[in-house]
């Protein structure tokens, strides 16, 4: 009996399983040496064979890479042209030439979208599907896996909501606040656990209306909204996990949320763009917002780390990159800095969020 062509793929996908990753060698043996080529080779190791491609797409290598060390963190910018078009840029920021490149795979719902979401969490990217300009808010939910290059459509949100803030903790997923169909939805968050691969939703009075922005630290996530102007009043409020609850966060801490947010080691740094572009640290033990100095960008900017530096991500992807374990040892003033060109493209873009994905 002749097999049918589906048979037949599935029996060659089993051969090739037995064949061993490198000729010669155990396969522990095989992972422990290729894990070690950097990642900008991954895309050539996917060629040599199916085998090998599989391995590099797969959770195996990803843990193994996590547990070794040895994961490198590329920088993801999801973008807005003038048309309303959207893309998904990319950036090795260990590269000698460093430069964004356009990631073309893009589902084309995502297009002339408003108010959007964007998270990520393992080694995929979540994208939260907003509002358009003639459509009600909408609950769509697409994930990125980096190392396949390819999107898939995750179960809806519990709520339907946009101009919301995104960020993950311990394997979950928030999507908390912003505006919708019912009333309530400011005082609401939605948490998608990827182990269940389903959404939950709560409510909290607390939670601030018209979110500007969030982070993640010491285990909480922290929002804050008010605008960024230095006469607006500026509220916060902190989420704790283990009573699933918000609470109000004090004004001296809040009065520094004047912009874009991101933490390094413990560290919380701010874009104040109210006036020009100023770094600021929140100082602990003083419990004081220190200025660290100026930054010559093009607003406005998104911030996201890697390791001690912060990538101060501006209008056409133009990065300024800052140390920050420098920047506080000298004086304030013009920081000292170094910079990565727009992207290539004609179009004037700006940056509706950005992440980092170690793999």
């Amino acid at each position: 009996m002749e097999r049918t062509e589906q048979e037949s793929e599935c029996v060659d996908e089993s051969e090739e399983k037995q064949i061993p990753i490198i000729n010669g060698l155990p396969d522990d043996i095989s992972l422990s040496c290729l894990a070690r080529v950097p990642r900008c080779y991954h895309t050539r190791l996917k060629c040599v064979s199916r085998r090998w491609r599989d391995l590099l797409c797969s959770e195996e290598w990803y843990d193994h890479r996590k547990k070794g060390n040895l994961a490198e963190s590329w920088i993801y910018a999801l973008c807005r042209d003038t048309s309303a078009r959207v893309y998904l840029y990319a950036l090795n920021p260990n590269s000698s030439k460093r430069s964004w490149r356009r990631i073309h795979e893009h589902p084309p719902h995502l297009c002339m979208r408003e108010g959007m979401g964007f998270a990520a969490m393992g080694k995929r990217l979540y994208v939260l599907d907003g509002c358009g300009w003639s459509e009600d808010a909408s609950h769509n939910a697409y994930c990125y896996d980096v190392a396949k290059n390819t999107w898939d459509q995750i179960p809806h949100l519990s709520t339907k909501r946009c101009y919301f803030t995104c960020e993950t903790l311990d394997g979950k997923m928030y999507a908390i606040g912003g505006v919708g169909l019912e009333p309530s939805i400011p005082q609401t968050w939605d948490v998608y656990e990827d182990s269940t691969k389903a959404w939950e939703s709560f409510s909290d009075t607390n939670i601030v209306p018209g979110i500007d922005d969030s982070f993640v630290m010491d285990g909480r996530i922290y929002v804050h909204g008010g605008g960024y102007s230095k006469t607006s009043n500026v509220q916060a409020a902190v989420y704790e996990p283990s009573t699933g609850t918000w609470k109000q966060v004090d004004d001296e801490m809040a009065s520094g949320f004047r912009g874009p947010a991101v933490v390094v080691g413990d560290d919380l740094y701010v874009l104040d763009q109210s006036f020009g572009t100023t770094l600021t640290m929140w100082c602990k033990e003083t419990r004081k917002w220190v200025r660290l100095g100026r930054l010559a960008t093009r607003q406005p900017c998104r911030l996201v780390a890697v390791g001690n530096r912060v990538f101060v991500i501006g209008r056409d992807c133009y990065t300024v990159v800052v140390d920050v374990e420098v920047a506080r040892k000298t004086a304030v003033g013009l920081m000292v800095c170094s910079s990565i060109p727009k992207a290539p493209t004609d179009d004037i873009f700006v940056v509706i969020g950005c992440r980092s994905v170690a793999i």
